[in-house]
């Protein structure tokens, strides 16, 4: 856990089995001058790949639908541990909280999706005007480098909504949450390039939702 500027938050809290999302997740922290808090480890607990979700009290199989998560003393030990974390990191009131999170979807893998918590219909439609902005200008002139679709919810539907984090999770806690999942090639081939592109779209982002003076 690193402290930056009270309220608001980059986590990964699967920085393990979400490949390179604690990388993404640090750097964004430190690229943003945010807060982080990213969590390694507590994969892999049998042969199947079962993990503690900790930003929510279950385990369960990375992408398992939120029906088939299991209630464990230890899956409850490690998200308060975790949710601990976060409230240090936020200083105070979590204004604005943002998870980093990957996937190997096939029918997610040219998009960019971020479910939200606390955020209408319009601010969607900003938040995603910005990003695709912010992503049109890093990817102009670099052949290669893909030029992802991006969803926000609630403006456009999302394969990876979040509803356990935010039915008994850390994102119920924040006053607005940016849930933000990323296709593998963002994360391994175009991480360097995406990481900034995000970076940028957050800083943005941030004084778009918590205006100067909250």
């Amino acid at each position: 856990m690193e402290r930056g500027r009270p309220g608001l938050v980059i986590a990964a809290p699967h920085g393990t089995s979400d490949s390179a999302t604690d990388l993404i997740g640090a750097d964004l922290a430190r690229l943003t001058g945010w807060s982080a808090v990213v969590v390694r480890g507590f994969s892999r607990l049998d042969a199947a790949g079962r993990r503690l979700n900790v930003n929510r009290p279950t385990e369960s199989l990375p992408g398992e639908a939120p029906g088939l998560e299991t209630r464990t003393a230890a899956a409850r030990e490690a998200f308060e541990a975790y949710r601990a974390h976060v409230a240090a990191a936020a200083q105070g009131p979590l204004r604005l909280y943002v998870e980093v999170h990957g996937n190997g979807r096939q029918g997610s893998a040219q998009r960019i999706e971020i479910a939200t918590v606390g955020v209408t219909r319009d601010e969607a439609w900003r938040l995603k005007t910005l990003l695709e902005l912010v992503r049109d200008v890093h990817v102009r002139g670099r052949d290669g480098l893909p030029r992802l679709d991006v969803l926000v919810e609630p403006l456009d539907p999302v394969h990876y909504t979040a509803s356990a984090a935010k039915d008994e999770g850390v994102l119920k806690t924040a006053e607005r949450a940016l849930h933000i999942e990323l296709p593998r090639a963002i994360r391994t081939t175009h991480r360097e390039a995406y990481t900034a592109l995000l970076a940028d779209f957050l800083t943005q982002a941030g004084r778009l939702l918590v205006p100067p003076g909250r």
